[in-house]
């Protein structure tokens, strides 16, 4: 578990990804499918802080994208705890090879993504309509945060692409805001609701800090690209067999 948190952990300071990591890795162990869920999230949720800091002058004059969407973020995370803690652990189970499956596409397009938010230039809309699309694509982005999360962090750099912000690193600084938003109340419904495996999920925080902070430095020697396509082959590997387990 520490291994698997500490690899995420790494994983996540340059890539992304993480959950792909340590969901499995609880599944393996065990841990029911949505106890494994919100223990991961409670695991890897201290590294979106570190996240934050480390672009705090590019979200310097953001304040208005981090009021507006981290409030719909807030209400969207809420929305997706509260339907994984109604879903029951069966159905649960049998939706995880799907969401793992739709995480990894996610992740394999990351690059795709972080490329047009740097080569397209957008001219940003004005008024108050400008809102409306990036809140309501925000809303539904973070209802899937909140439910299972693997692959969300893509799903809300595409979102702020999309909608005019074309500086990769104030759009990162923001994602990282809005993935606190998200799993903050992700947590504190998971833990209410008796579905984290605390004894797991503090070793585990302890691996990802210790991951984000070494972990990359490693992982930056291997190659950014030869970190990425293990995590797609991972998620790969493990959507199928899970798929193929429940058929």
């Amino acid at each position: 578990m520490f291994a698997a948190a500490f690899v995420a952990g790494g994983i996540n300071s340059i890539a992304g990804g993480g959950t792909l990591i340590t969901f499995p890795v609880l599944l393996w162990l065990g841990l029911d499918p949505k106890v494994a869920n919100a223990t991961s999230t409670v695991a890897l949720w201290p590294g979106f802080f570190g996240g934050v800091f480390g672009f705090r002058r590019e979200i310097s004059d953001s304040r208005s994208h981090l009021l507006w969407l981290g409030i719909t973020s807030l209400v969207g995370g809420s929305v997706g705890a509260a339907l994984l803690i109604l879903t029951p652990s069966q159905t649960f189970a049998r939706l995880v090879p799907f969401l793992i499956l739709f995480a990894t596409l996610l992740f394999t397009l990351q690059e795709p993504i972080s490329r047009r938010l740097r080569l397209h230039e957008r001219t940003n809309p004005t008024g108050a309509g400008r809102w409306v699309g990036p809140i309501i694509v925000q809303f539904f982005a973070s209802i899937y945060g909140g439910y299972f999360g693997a692959g969300n962090s893509i799903l809300i750099l595409a979102t702020l692409g999309l909608f005019g912000l074309t500086d990769i690193h104030r759009a990162n600084g923001i994602k990282n805001f809005l993935g606190i938003c998200i799993n903050s109340v992700a947590v504190l419904a998971f833990a209410l609701s008796s579905l984290v495996y605390w004894p797991d999920a503090l070793l585990m925080t302890v691996g990802a800090i210790a991951g984000g902070y070494y972990g990359a430095s490693v992982a930056r020697r291997l190659g950014r690209t030869f970190v990425r396509r293990t995590v797609v082959l991972i998620g790969l590997v493990i959507g199928v067999l899970m798929l193929w387990r429940i058929s």
